[in-house]
This record gives C-alpha cells, sequence and structure tokens, in this order.
C-alpha cells in the first residue's frame, strides 16, 4: 500500500507537471489554473513531489519467519509485492498450471511489457515472451533462474535487476550465488508462487522482494519501482487469475 501511495504521488505530479507547463503558456482554466503565475507554481509543485518520490529511499526490513522457501534467498528486503487467491483445485493441479501458464493467457501482460521495452524488439525474455510457451520457462532459460522448487508446495524465481559493469549473467547462476551477492552495485528480485491446501481449496499467494547491496543502486531502483509499481501490480493480480481459470479447468474435467 505504501508503495502504492508512491507511485500514486509520482503520476499525479507528473500530470502537475504537465497541466503547469500548459498553463505558463496559457491558463488551463478547466482545473482552476487561472494565471500563468498559478501555472509556475502547480508545475513546481508537481516536479517537487515527483522529486520527493523518487528520493525517499526505503528503510531495509528483515523477514521474521514466513514459512516460506523466499526467506532463504530474500531474508531482508527494501521492496515487497504480495497478492493471492484461492483456487478450488488440488495443490498438485494448481502447481502443474503455475508451470504451464502462458504470456498470452494473462490479460495485459504483452502490452505492459511492450510499453516497458518502449515498444523495441529484443531477444526473447520475460519482457519479450512468446504467447504460446509457459511463462516461467521463457524467464528462467532467459534472465531468471529457479532458485528453489518444492512440487505442489512453492516454486521461486530470481534475478539480478540492476548489476555493476563487467557483471555476466553466469556469474549468479545458483541459488547460492545468489545469496552470496553482497558487492556494491547490485539489486536482487525474487519472487515465488506458494501453495497452501486449505480443504477443498488451495490458496496461491505471490509475494515479490527486492534488495539493494548500496544505497547509490537503492536510490537508483527507487525512482524504477515507484514508477512500474502499479503495472507490475496489476500483472501480479492477472497472473494469478490465468492460473486460477487454468488450474480450476483441470481440476473440473477430472472431478467425477
Amino acid at each position: 500500500m505504501i508503495d502504492g501511495l508512491w507511485s500514486a504521488l509520482i503520476y499525479g505530479g507528473l500530470l502537475a507537471v504537465v497541466i503547469g507547463a500548459v498553463s505558463v503558456i496559457k491558463p488551463v482554466r478547466l482545473v482552476r489554473v487561472r494565471t500563468r503565475k498559478h501555472g509556475a507554481i502547480v508545475l513546481i509543485g508537481g516536479g517537487l513531489a515527483v522529486l520527493a518520490a523518487c528520493l525517499s529511499v526505503p528503510s531495509l526490513t528483515a523477514v521474521t519467519s514466513s514459512g516460506s522457501a523466499l526467506d532463504e534467498f530474500t531474508p531482508a528486503f527494501h521492496f515487497r509485492e504480495h497478492h493471492e487467491t484461492m483456487i478450488e483445485a488440488p495443490a498438485a493441479d494448481v502447481f502443474a498450471a503455475i508451470q504451464a501458464t502462458t504470456a498470452g493467457e494473462i490479460a495485459l501482460f504483452q502490452t505492459f511489457t511492450w510499453l516497458r521495452r518502449l515498444g523495441r524488439p529484443g531477444a526473447e525474455s520475460i519482457l519479450n515472451a512468446p504467447d504460446g510457451l509457459p511463462i516461467l520457462d521463457v524467464a528462467t532459460r532467459t534472465t531468471f533462474l529457479t532458485l528453489a522448487e518444492r512440487p505442489s508446495q512453492e516454486v521461486v524465481i530470481g534475478s539480478v535487476v540492476i548489476a555493476p559493469p563487467g557483471f555476466r549473467r553466469r556469474d549468479v547462476s545458483t541459488g547460492d550465488q545468489f545469496k552470496a551477492v553482497a558487492h556494491p552495485g547490485f539489486a536482487l528480485a525474487a519472487f515465488n508462487f506458494r501453495l497452501v491446501e486449505e480443504g477443498a481449496l488451495t490458496r496461491l499467494t505471490t509475494e515479490t522482494r527486492v534488495v539493494a547491496t548500496d544505497n547509490w543502486t537503492l536510490r537508483r531502483f527507487t525512482a524504477y519501482w515507484r514508477v512500474i509499481y502499479p503495472g507490475s501490480a496489476i500483472l501480479r493480480v492477472t497472473w494469478l487469475r490465468a492460473i486460477k481459470r487454468r488450474a480450476e479447468a483441470t481440476a473440473s474435467r477430472i472431478r467425477p
């Protein structure tokens, strides 16, 4: 929720910058900016709001214990995002759906990733995933790695999202290497899908954590995170819905 408020401040500030800049030329009376002076005030205020949201970095939060394998790889974090859903299917079917869900099944996935890469073509990755291939396969074959996998319980995926010059992906290609990263210049992201059976239902949660190894990298990532957070949250929700649809369809076919 806090990240959502910071994101709202950024986008509200950017809107104010646009309105203020236009009003410096010609006041936008529709939004009650009646003079060029008022336009300048709106412009400056919007710019200050954006700066505040980008420069106010979060503190490091340590995990107590959630019982998740995610704790092993990100025991402390600067950023966190959590979503969940209930699914009418056994955990085995949900886990299979996690492994099989494609980018084409996730609403808005291709739209948001196209915007993220500014419409540019590029190599296959989670930001440029074919519609018909399992999205986790695409991710772990390119920029992500599988950190932990417990069938019908949990899968944890990780990636180096910021790295210093000279970094090569093969330098962090195992879970142990991921945990050992401590040098300045890195931001590490890990996310999971975790399943807990509750009677005839399965609770599916997904959590994303990001940790930076130094203050400069933290400042860089803070601005990026707060800009992308709304889209990230929407995609996490639509991803869960795609898994839910696939798992419940499978369960309904085999249900007596």
